[in-house]
């Protein structure tokens, strides 16, 4: 495979209404069938109206600004400081919705496209029914990537082409079936075009030659390349994620099971929130049979079919502030314990016991 990439000038100043099909052809009457064009996002989004009007300057614009971003926002992910990684109504995790204010007038801010997959399909139509050209279109926009410091462009929408090349089941030259191997080809293709694009020079359109032989429609577009919520391993920021558990530790159900709770699971339990508790707080995992046999008959409401117990010793002397301290670390407790897989309900302490509390497993 031998790829070209071409730059695309002369398109211009690109404003609401603009046809770009014709724009793109007039500035590149060279086209092939076959070569797919990749296009920067924000002539898209400038062409279909997706602007907003703020102030030019001072905390009005801040203000403007974090309102448009609440509005592009389906779920926030992690944010510091200044920073707002967020996900959009696309799905796409980014940092600011993708809202732009780069290569615009200093009273507006642009938007990405309402549905980029569409814009990318009435693109290509418009090039193939008006100027009988057969090419695939990438609309990208840049981002940021996890664990890696620097932009890259990836692809928002496309059209004339599949998002992922599928290489599972392919056997290597080793003799390897390949298990796992989805290469997000348009991605490639995106950073590859802005490699000619640039930020300053104005080139919002670059053209990939030698890579497909034919064009090819899929409907999925790029949507193909959002990952599904529940194999997401990385949904939330540091801190959201702990904010989360511990909304989650606040309404823990009361859990027990009949089988005996792995002493080692506990053990590693209290020994991930023994740093973090309050001082004189104790746990202790008890493990022997008499003594949970005998619950029962001591501990009111006991389940006599739990398999297995905690005892939390609270500071001493006890004062109001103590016993919500206590509180606090026992719902720590029961967060590291259900990160075990582990049950527990909260009861009373045995009777006669030194014990503040009692958590059955």
């Amino acid at each position: 495979m031998r790829l070209e990439i071409l730059p695309v000038p002369g398109i211009g100043h690109v404003t609401e209404g603009d046809d770009l099909a014709a724009l793109i052809a007039g500035a590149a009457p060279w086209l092939r069938d076959g070569d797919v064009l990749v296009v920067t996002s924000k002539i898209v989004s400038k062409a279909e109206g997706r602007l907003v009007d703020v102030p030019a300057d001072g905390p009005e614009r801040l203000a403007a600004r974090d309102r448009v971003l609440a509005g592009e926002t389906a779920r926030v992910v992690a944010t510091r400081g200044a920073t707002r990684i967020v996900q959009t109504h696309h799905g796409f995790v980014m940092a600011s919705a993708g809202i732009d204010a780069s290569n615009v007038d200093k009273t507006r801010l642009v938007l990405l496209p309402v549905d980029p997959d569409a814009s990318a399909r009435a693109l290509r139509a418009a090039l193939r029914d008006r100027h009988g050209l057969d090419v695939a279109v990438v609309v990208s926009d840049t981002m940021g990537r996890p664990w890696r410091n620097g932009l890259t462009d990836v692809a928002l929408g496309v059209a004339g082409m599949p998002a992922i090349r599928d290489h599972r089941g392919e056997v290597d030259p080793y003799g390897n079936e390949l298990q796992l191997t989805q290469m997000a080809v348009v991605d490639e293709l995106a950073a590859a075009g802005e490699l000619i694009k640039g930020k300053c020079d104005q080139v919002p359109v670059a053209v990939v030659r030698g890579y497909l032989t034919a064009t090819s429609d899929d409907e999925e577009g790029a949507r193909a390349l959002l990952r599904d919520a529940s194999m997401d391993l990385f949904s939330l920021g540091t801190a959201e994620a702990r904010a989360d558990g511990l909304r989650a530790a606040a309404t823990l159900p009361d859990t027990t099971s009949a089988a005996r709770a792995d002493p080692d699971a506990v053990a590693r339990a209290v020994a991930a929130v023994a740093g973090v508790v309050a001082p004189g707080t104790v746990f202790t995992h008890v493990t022997d049979d008499e003594v949970r046999a005998g619950l029962a008959a001591t501990v009111p409401g006991w389940p006599a079919s739990a398999g297995g117990l905690v005892l939390g010793a609270a500071p001493t002397p006890v004062d109001p502030a103590d016993l919500v301290r206590f509180g606090a670390d026992l719902q720590r407790l029961r967060a590291a314990l259900a990160a075990e897989g582990i049950g527990s309900t909260l009861l009373p302490p045995p009777a006669g016991s030194t014990a503040s509390a009692t958590l059955a497993l």
